[in-house]
């Protein structure tokens, strides 16, 4: 489990994250953390683009850890963790673990690798079920397990060994009849009197344990340790000693081992494993972490009251933008700066969106609303994202807030913001090694117009020849990915910055005479240059949606 002082707040922008959705997500966790004292984790809902790593690999900043999925895993279940166990503990020492725990089911584990488990049910048959003699010796028992079972005082002898051979016996008729039923290696229980004593040691017994709390004469135990014979005295009557031994028995000897067990990562799904152990008539199932470390147990009761992870999204409010597994988690908030998409939450939660150029914008507003200046490393992420966001404070989408805010955190951050919004689009342009796929994902969204899915690619660059290397690369490519998760057309826009125009590549039914009626203009080969078109938020999507319910 995570270190769980309190349930953690996941702040999480959208799949497929780009510059402001990942620096948002941080900084938001941070001015959450400050202004409330609870904790707001940073998470990303997908994999890092050249640009996104080039700001925080710039700025010596670790990005936040990949969540692909938040669905509730057996890491947000209340895991019980009670302590593993040496194997070679008796039976009662098991038994007063699990009274002292209020548990049914010890793990047997060593340095933390999960060797067994011993039930209940273990214990019981321990004691309805043994009617072997040699039990002991069957089991491997260790005399020192003896001795603490029943409570006894060593006199004699070597306790540190393992009874490997020989029986229990009760030493109850003479010693005439004695000698018929002793053998070399067994326990013979027995009480004061010195004739039985003797005549057990002579038969070689491996261990007399006399009861009661009776005195051992010097000559016993002077031949006791002749014939190598070990002596421990118990308070308890013979009837008790008798009950008691096969307690001693340790727990290696009933044990179900690893292999046969049925055991789930703290990182496995919920869903995933509750078919498992309802077909499996277990209490408990142990919990190991990554790594195959024994963490905890869990059982069918605690899935009942798993916990929901819980998150604030940003950047997004569209569903089909979410991490996968949205649906299942408490939305407790929402920060973004887009249109009003398709989330729907179980019940009311703080949503701020604002027709601004940036989501981190939003961000720097909240931090002044409450009197608080960013860090100089919260600074620089703000700005970063509002840089890439507006395309350098060039996009239509920028607002004259955007710009004070963007001119505000580059002063505080020591960011110059026209050279380092250059070198992060420089680097957020190489595409060299990058793969069709690879460049498609970087930076698309899916959105519903009606009945009608559509999804919405962008690249930026930097020079105009390389937005015919990228149209050239993707111009097959992108009718490959129609229809692929019901998406009915695909817009890919291919941006130039400097420019301050897109080349547009569609692909779908109406895809060409959608962007045609959208934007005036005529389609060549499912292709169209856009002058002045930068912005797939306030010009591309816009137009192709009052396109579509035209």
């Amino acid at each position: 489990m995570e270190e769980n002082v309190k349930t953690p707040i996941y702040v999480i922008g959208h799949r497929n994250p780009d510059t402001d959705s990942v620096c948002s997500a941080v900084c938001y966790a941070r001015f959450k953390t400050i202004i409330t004292g609870e904790r707001y984790i940073p998470k990303r809902a997908g994999h890092l683009n050249e640009e996104t790593q080039f700001v925080f690999k710039n700025l010596g900043i670790k990005p936040p850890e990949y969540m692909r999925d938040v669905r509730p895993q057996v890491k947000d279940v209340d895991i019980h963790f009670v302590d593993g166990v040496d194997e070679n503990i008796s039976i009662k020492q098991a038994w007063e673990i699990m009274k002292k725990n209020n548990v049914v089911t010890l793990p047997i584990a060593s340095d933390g690798i999960l060797k067994g488990l011993v039930t209940i049910g273990d214990i019981s048959r321990s004691y309805f079920e043994v009617y072997d003699s040699n039990i002991l010796s069957v089991a491997k028992t260790r005399f020192e397990n003896i001795v603490d079972t029943l409570k006894a005082k060593v006199v004699t002898g070597d306790t540190t060994q393992i009874v490997d051979s020989g029986k229990v016996v009760i030493a109850a008729a003479n010693p005439d009849l004695m000698e018929q039923f002793i053998n070399k290696g067994d326990i013979v229980i027995l009480g004061n009197r010195y004739e039985a004593q003797l005549c057990a040691i002579e038969m070689d017994a491996r261990c007399i344990v006399i009861c009661e709390g009776a005195a051992v004469s010097k000559t016993i135990i002077k031949v006791a340790q002749e014939k190598n014979c070990a002596i421990i005295v118990t308070d308890y009557d013979t009837y008790t000693v008798a009950r008691l031994i096969n307690q001693s028995i340790p727990i290696s000897y009933y044990m179900m081992h690893s292999e046969g067990l049925i055991t789930f990562k703290n990182t496995d799904f919920i869903e995933d494993i509750q078919d498992v152990m309802a077909k499996k008539r277990f209490r408990d199932f142990p919990i190991t972490d990554e790594n195959g470390k024994y963490i905890g147990m869990i059982s069918r009761r605690n899935l009942l009251k798993h916990g929901k992870k819980k998150l604030i999204l940003v950047d997004h409010n569209e569903r089909s933008q979410a991490v996968d597994g949205v649906d299942t988690a408490d939305i407790m908030e929402i920060i973004d700066h887009h249109r009003i998409g398709s989330i729907q939450t179980m019940f009311p939660v703080f949503f701020r969106n604002q027709p601004l150029g940036c989501t981190a914008t939003i961000i720097y507003k909240m931090y002044c609303e409450h009197n608080l200046v960013p860090e100089k490393d919260v600074a620089a992420l703000l700005c970063s994202a509002i840089i890439s966001d507006t395309l350098i404070l060039k996009s239509p989408t920028c607002t004259a807030d955007d710009i004070e805010a963007c001119k505000k955190l580059a002063k505080i951050a020591g960011i110059d913001i026209e050279e380092y919004g250059r070198a992060m689009f420089k680097a957020g342009s190489n595409i060299e090694s990058r793969t069709p796929k690879d460049l498609f994902n970087r930076d698309f969204k899916k959105f519903s117009v009606g009945d009608v899915v559509i999804g919405v690619g962008q690249v930026n660059c930097m020079e105009q020849e390389e937005v015919q290397n990228i149209k050239v690369k993707m111009k097959d490519y992108i009718s490959t990915v129609t229809g692929d998760n019901g998406m009915d057309m695909v817009f890919f826009m291919i941006t130039n910055v400097l420019d301050g125009g897109s080349e547009v590549l569609c692909s779908g039914k109406n895809a060409s005479a959608t962007i045609s009626q959208a934007f005036n203009v005529g389609t060549t080969d499912d292709s169209v240059y856009l002058d002045g078109v930068v912005s797939r938020k306030k010009q591309m999507l816009p137009a192709i949606m009052e396109a579509l319910q035209q």
